[in-house]
């Protein structure tokens, strides 16, 4: 590819990732807003200014508009583990590309503002619906973090235990947080209790 094409086919690139994740992050505000049956694709297209064969462009259905901001969270956390130094410790830098996602607080840590908001995101969350996609998104995400962790430590995800293990533990976390924070009384922001659970992990877990 010659050179001078390169600036160009990086806008272009990044025009589609910008379309996207404005096409995600419509369809959970408006989910949480309304209800699942109270959105329609052509709501979500509406709100994110582009048309509802655009939205098809990018995604099946409204689910896979909702999976998708997981999906893609943790594709930017392990390409920030990636560019992490080589000689930051493994754990350091895992914690460091997982805050540089959730801190400042992203959309839907809009629970925090309120028990209907929060009890919204956790009705959303188990729509049978949803269901499937979340599953395939937790999958992938799974599989970008076991990818970008062997890199790092030099293992190979599919011969060595070890990087599959560190990327399970971090999505097992997210959940176990992602649930404690809907929970709790007022709904808790998820970055700094983010932070605190992976500090816990990386201390191994010493009871309280």
């Amino acid at each position: 590819m010659p050179a001078a094409d390169r600036p160009r086919m990086g806008l272009r690139e990044r025009k589609k990732q910008e379309t996207r994740d404005a096409l995600s992050q419509a369809a959970v505000r408006l989910i949480v807003e309304r209800g699942w049956t109270g959105v329609t694709e052509e709501d979500i297209a509406a709100a994110a200014n582009v048309s509802a064969r655009t939205f098809r462009n990018y995604f099946s259905g409204k689910a896979e508009a909702v999976a998708a901001r997981h999906v893609d969270r943790v594709r930017r956390i392990a390409g920030e583990l990636r560019a992490r130094p080589a000689a930051e410790p493994l754990w350091e830098a895992v914690t460091a590309a997982v805050r540089e996602q959730f801190v400042p607080e992203h959309d839907i840590d809009r629970w925090a503002h309120g028990r209907q908001q929060a009890d919204s995101v956790r009705l959303m969350l188990t729509e049978p619906a949803l269901q499937g996609e979340l599953a395939k998104a937790h999958a992938a995400a799974e599989a970008e973090l076991t990818a970008a962790i062997g890199e790092r430590t030099g293992t190979d995800p599919v011969r060595d235990l070890y990087p599959k293990l560190v990327a399970a533990a971090l999505g097992a976390t997210l959940s176990a947080v992602i649930t404690h924070c809907l929970q709790a009384e007022p709904p808790l922001p998820l970055g700094p209790v983010l932070g605190e659970a992976i500090d816990r992990l990386t201390s191994g877990l010493p009871v309280p």
